[in-house]
């Protein structure tokens, strides 16, 4: 899903999605909250690490995504504006969403 996500998000530079959700479970059984921006083709987590290498995947397997925001770019921080969502990241698999 992510990379058809960012393909799509490489013709829209005026739009930036945000998806939040969980990360596996830890050794302790615990599960993390995940928040990733997808922007020009790139995703990048606000939240953990991600791998220097475009080619490595910006979430684990298993990570499960819970909601989508379609946002404004670029952001401004205390005045975002929210175009979509939250809602399902399914709908952005359609271009016609990212309007």
């Amino acid at each position: 899903m992510l990379a058809a996500l960012e393909s799509i998000s490489r013709g829209r530079p005026d739009r930036v999605l945000r998806l939040r959700g969980t990360l596996p479970a830890a050794d302790d059984g615990a599960s993390e909250a995940f928040e990733l921006l997808i922007f020009r083709g790139v995703s990048s987590s606000v939240t953990h690490p991600t791998a220097f290498d475009p080619d490595q995947p910006a979430l684990p397997e298993g990570a499960e995504i819970s909601g989508a925001e379609l946002l404004e770019a670029p952001l401004r921080s205390g005045a975002e504006r929210i175009l979509a969502g939250p809602m399902a990241a399914g709908p952005f698999l359609d271009p016609a969403a990212w309007v």
